[in-house]
């Protein structure tokens, strides 16, 4: 039987953990239970077993870019300018792999501070809004890309489709899916035989067969071609198959069965706000930025990502925009494992 078929999470069983953080979009957990977390400073939070916390930023002042927000002093510039890490992947030597959002890059950040740029640039133009990075078993990265569009808040709409999916291997840097509605967090499967993609602005996750040489095939809608409430954000795999879907702007947590059928496990965001967004989400024109700012609970305000740790890789860990903590609950199903696990 699916465990988290009747399952739901029940806030007094949430805990926090990190404090002053700014902007958690992207967690990865260790381990030895040490968290490393993406900060709009400009580079990494490292919260150690004990609860120590370092802030790891690059050496190179050129590499990140200013820290802080970088915009015009309003409201939720943090969110939009400067330098961003966003989603962040180990590589095989343990050193981190950002996809900053803010500098429109993919960048290398060693433990120790050393620092470069990857990639900024394919097929001679800039890369646009990088989201988020994911390593394979064959060490190739693969790179998501929201939108060309600069800031991506102009990208929030439901009439914009064109972020794409990036491989960078020993052949170099190419496109291998394009048209995407605001790509976000990818996954693969236990066998990584698919690549799943969370298309943001269309509600729905999709998933790519994936070739030997790294092309992929048709594009297919993966569970319910509507996820509901919110906007579909970060993803990521159970044991049992179940995928985690973080719903943000109505902080919302769901799961797709293997069976292709959807499980809400929490709904925490401000009823209100959410309805408001939906509404003007609904038009087809681009969601105001207060519109959007005025959204997000008390759990992991503005949810973004899901990530499974701890020695049995059954403490979920929950990513958001706006949280300076992060949220954390036992889960009654353990994570995929992940390649660095």
């Amino acid at each position: 039987m699916n465990p988290l078929q009747g399952w739901t999470l029940e806030p007094n069983r949430v805990r926090k953990t990190g404090q002053v953080l700014r902007r958690p979009e992207c967690i990865l957990a260790e381990r030895n239970a040490s968290l490393w977390v993406a900060d709009s400073r400009g580079g990494v939070m490292h919260i150690a077993p004990s609860g120590e916390q370092r802030l790891l930023l690059p050496a190179d002042a050129s590499v990140g870019g200013k820290e802080g927000a970088e915009g015009t002093g309003e409201a939720g510039d943090e969110l939009l300018y400067g330098s961003l890490p966003n989603g962040l992947a180990f590589d095989a030597e343990g050193n981190l792999v950002i996809a900053n959002i803010g500098t429109d890059r993919v960048e290398f950040l060693s433990r120790s501070g050393e620092s470069r740029v990857l990639c900024d640039q394919i097929e001679g133009r800039p890369m646009g809004k990088v989201n988020f990075v994911l390593r394979d078993r064959k060490e190739r990265l693969w790179i998501t890309v929201s939108t060309r569009a600069n800031p991506w808040s102009e990208a929030i709409c439901s009439t914009l489709a064109d972020g794409y999916i990036a491989l960078l291997d020993d052949k170099g840097l190419r496109i291998v899916a394009d048209g995407l509605a605001f790509t976000n967090e990818i996954r693969f499967d236990a066998k990584e035989e698919f690549l799943y993609v969370a298309e943001t602005t269309a509600k729905r996750v999709s998933r790519f067969p994936v070739r030997i040489d790294g092309s992929l095939g048709p594009r297919e809608i993966y569970g319910p071609s509507q996820l509901g409430a919110g906007l579909v954000d970060g993803i990521t795999f159970d044991a049992y198959g179940n995928l985690w879907c973080a719903m943000i702007f109505a902080d919302r947590l769901v799961a797709i069965t293997p069976e292709g059928d959807l499980l809400t496990l929490f709904e925490d965001g401000d009823q209100e706000a959410t309805a408001r967004f939906e509404a003007a989400f609904a038009t087809g024109t681009v969601v105001p930025m207060d519109v959007m700012g005025a959204c997000g609970g008390s759990i992991a305000p503005c949810l973004t990502s899901i990530t499974f740790g701890g020695a049995d890789l059954q403490t979920v860990y929950l990513g958001s925009l706006k949280g300076e903590s992060i949220s954390t609950f036992a889960s009654p199903v353990a994570g995929l494992p992940m390649v660095h696990w």
